[in-house]
């Protein structure tokens, strides 16, 4: 995560927006309970309003150790983890400290490609072997950009994009970077982690989680995992699970 004062917090903040999306990555995660006598240790980075952070702290069958970071506080359930402020994509963690770390859309936020990278290979770095990671972005092709909701934003080249925001009245500096997913799987395989597309199984524990679904949703959620996966490269979302190898 990048200097703060030069990039904009993007967050959703509505704790009951949030809600389905905890129970859908939980889903997605598969945590097994810690054995008898000990307890899962769960990063998440970019905790916006700390209402996944709080879920896995405290969610039923599980004893969940749960630290939480982000660039600025915008907290608005705050029990139950640890919590600090970050002003880089470097992690205030020792090395196989985890064994579940959630990024979930902060990829876009952290910076260029340097600072991506820098932000990939620290979920590795903290991660236990054989600990898991979710990995959520915005996929860069998709028609309408999801934090200004301006059609082939993110389309343009770089240098012309900060123009159209201002030309739509919308900002003035561009401050995000999707990726396609070929420039995201570039990164991911130079990361140290194994990885996996999950976009079908997302939509699918999205349709299962969310009472208030789209038809969008509902539709793509019945498409057979055999037709679906060819066209994951055109999903609204990039989702991977992530693994540091044992």
């Amino acid at each position: 995560m990048n200097d703060s004062s030069e990039r904009l917090p993007h967050a959703a903040l509505d704790p009951a927006g949030r809600l389905p999306k905890a129970e859908k990555i939980a889903a997605l995660l598969a945590l097994r309970p810690a054995p008898a006598g000990q307890r899962l240790r769960l990063l998440e980075v970019g905790t916006g309003a700390g209402v996944i952070a709080h879920y896995f702290s405290t969610r039923a069958g599980f004893d969940c150790d749960v630290d939480a970071v982000d660039v600025v506080d915008q907290r608005k359930v705050a029990d139950g983890y640890r919590f600090r402020v970050v002003t880089s994509a470097e992690l205030p963690f020792a090395d196989a400290t985890f064994d579940a770390v959630i990024s979930n859309h902060v990829l876009e936020h952290v910076g260029g490609n340097t600072d991506q990278r820098m932000h990939l290979r620290e979920i590795a770095r903290v991660l236990k072997p054989g600990g898991v990671a979710y990995l959520a972005t915005p996929n860069r092709w998709h028609l309408v950009e999801p934090h200004y909701r301006l059609a082939f934003l993110s389309w343009l080249p770089r240098k012309r994009r900060s123009a159209y925001l201002r030309w739509r009245g919308r900002g003035d500096c561009y401050d995000c970077e999707p990726l396609s997913m070929p420039e995201l799987e570039t990164m991911l395989r130079s990361s140290g982690m194994t990885y996996a597309n999950i976009c079908w199984e997302a939509i699918r524990a999205m349709s299962a989680s969310e009472t208030r679904r789209s038809l969008a949703v509902v539709l793509a959620s019945r498409i057979p995992r055999v037709l679906a996966y060819p066209l994951r490269r055109f999903s609204p979302t990039h989702v991977y699970l992530l693994q540091r190898p044992v």
